[in-house]
């Protein structure tokens, strides 16, 4: 895993079996969800590039990455079997049969995850088992002489008969190679199709027909006390295996290696493997993609039972729309350069709030610069999420998707006013590079000459010449 102390949460891999740290058509259209304000009962962490320094506990991640190592949403899927399915129908019931060949006993009827019948775990796992995969990655770290190969393990779930397979991004980073193993024991080749770094989402495809597709759910119906259920494959060897517990916590804001994400907090067993797997509310539907693990490294003490998965409403349009157009055309965009607000900034340049994201410059012609927004604003509040930093704002614009719009509370020279905002989409050549749209412009030390303080003669020096979000 990674073990970088400056990071409360980190993306954890498996390197050589050693922990390391035509379209598809859907049953129904899907949207991302606007809901839920984030949480900030633990305060996120920062990356190292905003200047922060972090001393007590890091995040063992339970993605297994490649390389190294709406409202509502209910997504009706075409749920035919196919080619991955083990259970044999009699008499109404079906019997399950494990890798060994052998009838697991006694027989469970697979119901439908229809989001009316509750089902027993058992029936949730005979249900959706054939519907989620164990993936293998492979590449190269380093160049030229000191070149080594690598491998990684993580989990996907089945989007379509046809055979797109959703992930997280980390489990696929950097991979050169990616095979995926239905529960049948068959074995494909992948392709990357796309994914999303800040999001965390991938989708890979395999050629095949007759999968047999998860049913999504609605993330943000979820309470807490409620019952989930993880299929995966901790550790990379223990393919297929069931974990249950409870929802812990709903729009948990936390950071994974520096990347502000709002959670589903569970205590599910979560372990490296699991990463990119579903997560399924009592009624066999996908309610999230398992991402991360919490541990205390830093003082050895044991942390159990803490582990989080990305909900299903905030990515499942921008699945739908990698699927459909081969990279996420909906991204959210504002078109400017962000730095999170202080008080030390404010004090320093006479600001009357010591709290926000700063705007350092505004793209011509896009979505701010359309609004009126413009360099010096500070923006507080987005819709009626309270925005304290370009975390905060990072966080709360994954509920949106490119076309929506927004209502923002923005303070500027002395005084406070709401803007109606439509969010632009991210430029494809951003995406298609890699880069990260979402860099700050206060990045490397935050902005600052060591004291916690900007320096007047750099000021705009770390607004101009950096990308815009």
């Amino acid at each position: 895993m990674y073990n970088d102390e400056k990071n409360l949460y980190h993306y954890t891999y498996r390197r050589d079996g050693s922990e390391t740290g035509q379209e598809p058509t859907l049953g129904q259209q899907l949207h991302s969800s606007q809901g839920g304000r984030p949480v900030q009962e633990m305060k996120p962490v920062k990356k190292s590039r905003l200047g922060l320094k972090i001393t007590a506990l890091a995040l063992a991640c339970a993605l297994m990455g490649g390389a190294a190592g709406g409202g509502a949403v209910f997504w009706a899927m075409d749920r035919a079997g196919g080619a991955g399915q083990d259970a044999s129908q009699s008499a109404g019931q079906s019997q399950v049969l494990n890798q060994g060949g052998q009838i697991s006993a006694p027989p469970v009827t697979i119901k439908n995850a229809d989001g009316v019948t509750p089902m027993t775990d058992a029936e949730v796992y005979a249900a959706n088992v054939n519907s989620v995969v164990a993936i293998t990655t492979s590449g190269t770290a380093g160049n030229g002489y000191w070149s080594q190969p690598t491998s990684g393990a993580g989990s996907g779930f089945i989007l379509t008969p046809d055979g797109y397979i959703a992930t997280n991004y980390h489990v696929i980073q950097d991979a050169e190679a990616v095979k995926v193993t239905l529960y049948s024991g068959e074995t494909y080749d992948a392709r990357i199709i796309s994914g999303e770094e800040d999001y965390d989402i991938a989708v890979i495809k395999i050629e095949a027909e007759g999968l047999k597709p998860v049913t999504m759910g609605d993330s943000t119906r979820l309470t807490v006390g409620e019952r989930v259920l993880v299929i995966g494959n901790p550790l990379g060897t223990l393919n297929f295996s069931q974990t249950g517990g409870m929802i812990s916590s709903v729009n948990r804001a936390i950071d994974v290696d520096g990347v502000p994400f709002n959670m589903i907090q569970t205590d599910a067993s979560i372990n490296p493997g699991n990463s990119g797997g579903p997560m399924f509310n009592q009624y066999g539907q996908v309610v999230g993609i398992v991402s991360a693990k919490y541990t205390n490294t830093a003082s050895g003490a044991s942390v159990e039972g803490l582990g989080f998965a990305i909900p299903i409403n905030d990515v499942a349009a921008m699945i739908q729309d990698i699927m459909t157009n081969g990279y996420a055309t909906n991204k959210p965009y504002l078109g400017i350069q962000p730095m999170s607000w202080n008080q030390q900034l404010a004090a320093q340049f006479r600001y009357d709030i010591s709290e926000g994201v700063f705007i350092s410059y505004v793209e011509e012609g896009g979505a701010a610069d359309q609004a009126g927004l413009r360099m010096g604003d500070v923006i507080t509040k987005l819709d009626d999420t309270k925005i304290a930093s370009y975390e905060d704002l990072v966080a709360a614009k994954k509920k949106y998707a490119a076309g929506d719009t927004s209502t923002l509370t923005v303070y500027r020279q002395g005084e406070t006013f709401t803007v109606d905002i439509v969010w632009g989409s991210a430029p494809e050549q951003e995406i298609a590079s890699g880069d990260n749209s979402e860099a700050p412009a206060d990045s490397g030390n935050g902005g600052n000459s060591g004291n916690g303080y900007l320096d007047p003669n750099d000021f705009f020096s770390y607004f101009f010449g950096n990308r815009y979000w």
